[in-house]
């Protein structure tokens, strides 16, 4: 499953894992992000549950949460420990 979600989303991971220098990679990072993501695409859900729909302009915060949150979901769930070094900035 997970290597079909690789496929499915590898023109967004490549931009993430392409690279030859070292990285420094901790577990910890990888769960961070994903409570991050997790907490990201929880606000997005929310203003979208709670915002007025007289007033379109607050889809601006929802799409933004939404693609942060989104990112980091994948980044965490699918992607190689250098792409989540990548997201840190985690170099040696």
């Amino acid at each position: 499953m997970k290597n079909f979600f690789r496929t499915i989303f590898f023109p967004i991971l490549n931009a993430f894992e392409s690279g030859t220098e070292p990285y420094a990679y901790k577990p910890s990072h990888r769960a961070i992000l994903i409570f991050i993501g997790c907490l990201f695409s929880g606000l997005a859900t929310s203003v979208l549950v709670f915002m007025p729909w007289d007033d379109p302009g607050y889809l601006i915060p929802v799409i933004i949460f939404g693609i942060i949150g989104f990112l980091g979901l994948l980044i965490g769930l699918i992607g190689t420990d250098r792409a989540v070094a990548k997201i840190w900035g985690s170099r040696q």
